[in-house]
């Protein structure tokens, strides 16, 4: 019994001991958090947000956080997290952010930056945004919460203000495939006015005036730029009167539905040009129903380069984006921010390509034809 006594109060003089450790332990760090607002002027609450490496998820300052961090050095704070730790603190993890991995286009530029991530030593968080700018939002938000070092984004919506405070104030952001107009935020897309221009030449060439043309969300920058590249050369050609733009997302029942309704017009076109390959799917399915044929009756360009598409009868042919060049080239571009704590500042367009097929066939006797198409 006496034994047992003893063990007991043995037992309670360690939990006390334990308390006033503790007890004083927070003490000192009510002190320090103190001291830090009294020589800095923020509050304790901003504190120890930076001091926790929270500061992204409340949207503080590049030049708060330092100033902080300077000073909780110069106090010694926190042994196993000093400021100087905190700053050159990395989880090896990036976010990437796309808006449909539905989509096999998304899904193989995802692909591409995860394999490429991967050499880098980086593990990549991946969130599908549903082409919602709300839900990307969001998105980036949560992403933030896993600390990671920097993002790679197939934006959607109009509005960068969120991305580039995110940019600015708390781990770098590189876009890839679209773009802002207007907005200092780097990124790495094809020249979607080219291959929408390229696309329509060669229906322009081949005699073809009543050209459709089955776009996807109307604000994404990839798709305005290719219906400026369709547009540009129906005016080059004075036929900008029989331009023909439908549709509303890169998806097979888009190009499905809009391609039944243009095929029951009275104005059925002699061509279409799908601006993905998801739409040219669902427009090829909606021209076999009709008893048509590719390209006896109407022709076809889409815009992707997919090797399933050389397997169709007939293969299609269509605008070949450099998917495996952007997506290296744009975690090369993140992992430079990363490590050298440099902004980048690189805007980087690449060129698309024809892939020639069998999907066009000329509509008159072409040699005869006047047709203005520029280099």
């Amino acid at each position: 019994m006496k034994n047992e006594k003893i063990t007991e109060f043995a037992r309670l003089l360690a939990k006390l001991l334990l308390f006033l450790r503790s007890t004083e332990t927070m003490t000192d760090m009510k002190a320090t958090l103190e001291t830090i607002a009294k020589n800095t002027g923020f509050s304790k609450s901003t504190i120890s947000r930076v001091l926790n490496n929270k500061a992204y998820l409340s949207r503080i300052s590049k030049k708060t956080v330092d100033t902080i961090l300077d000073e909780a050095e110069r106090c010694g704070y926190t042994p196993n997290l000093i400021a100087k730790n905190l700053r050159i603190n990395r989880s090896q993890t990036i976010g990437l952010l796309v808006p449909s991995l539905a989509n096999p286009y998304f899904a193989e530029i995802a692909s591409v930056i995860i394999v490429e991530a991967r050499k880098y030593g980086y593990t990549t968080i991946v969130a599908d945004t549903m082409e919602n700018e709300n839900i990307q939002n969001t998105a980036i938000t949560n992403i933030l919460s896993r600390q990671v070092d920097g993002i790679i984004i197939v934006p959607c919506g109009n509005d960068p203000a969120y991305l580039e405070q995110t940019n600015k104030q708390c781990v770098p952001i590189i876009l890839v495939d679209r773009y802002y107009e207007n907005s200092c935020l780097p990124y790495v897309v094809t020249n979607n006015f080219a291959g929408g221009y390229m696309a329509a030449s060669l229906l322009v060439r081949n005699g073809h005036k009543n050209i459709a043309c089955i776009q996807g969300p109307p604000t994404a920058m990839t798709n305005r730029k290719r219906i400026e590249g369709y547009t540009a050369v129906l005016k080059e050609n004075g036929i900008e009167d029989r331009a023909i733009v439908v549709g509303n997302e890169f998806s097979i029942q888009n190009g499905y539905l809009e391609t039944k309704l243009l095929l029951n017009d009275g104005r059925r076109p002699t061509a279409i040009f799908a601006l993905s390959n998801n739409i040219g799917l669902g427009a090829i399915k909606a021209i076999r129903e009709a008893k048509l044929r590719i390209p006896e009756d109407i022709s076809l360009v889409s815009f992707d380069n997919y090797m399933y598409l050389d397997f169709l009868e007939p293969a299609i042919t269509r605008i070949g984006q450099m998917v495996d060049e952007m997506g290296k080239m744009a975690v090369k571009l993140l992992n430079e921010s990363i490590s050298n704590h440099r902004e980048i500042t690189s805007q980087i367009e690449l060129s698309p390509e024809m892939i020639m097929r069998e999907s066009v066939a000329p509509l008159i006797n072409v040699s005869s034809t006047n047709y203005v198409v520029q280099d």
